[in-house]
């Protein structure tokens, strides 16, 4: 599943390309936007509540 959503982006096959191998690059990758994922969420639910 995370390698169909990451194959389509071309950061991640730089990195691969240029610094990482492929389980390195889908790991950091994968960490990258999780936590990417959850301060957004915490930054959207906190300015639902002042808002």
């Amino acid at each position: 599943m995370h390698l169909k959503m990451h194959g389509g982006e071309a950061g991640f096959w730089m990195i691969k390309k240029l610094f990482l191998t492929g389980a390195q690059t889908l790991n950091s990758w994968t960490v990258m936007e999780t936590i990417i994922s959850v301060v957004s969420l915490i930054l959207i639910l906190l300015l639902n509540s002042i808002v």
